[in-house]
């Protein structure tokens, strides 16, 4: 993935708080034991699987129901 595609960042704070960007805009904040197991998962991980980590996270993926449901024009 090419550094242009980078949608996602995180920034870990030393309070074990994890905020992640979208675009270059904070979007979710994780605190406690969710920052931690976050961090987990992404640890060692490549570039593409943090990003997919991040997206599961934010909730802002697509699910690959998208364009079916607009064909049927609901």
């Amino acid at each position: 993935m090419s550094a242009q595609q980078l949608h996602f960042r995180f920034e870990h704070q030393k309070d074990d708080q994890v905020t992640i960007f979208y675009r270059e805009k904070a979007v979710t904040i994780l605190n406690g034991a969710r920052a931690i197991k976050f961090l987990n998962r992404v640890s060692g991980v490549d570039t593409d699987g943090q990003q997919l980590e991040m997206a599961k996270v934010t909730g802002n993926f697509k699910r690959g129901n998208e364009r079916s449901s607009k064909r049927r024009g609901i």
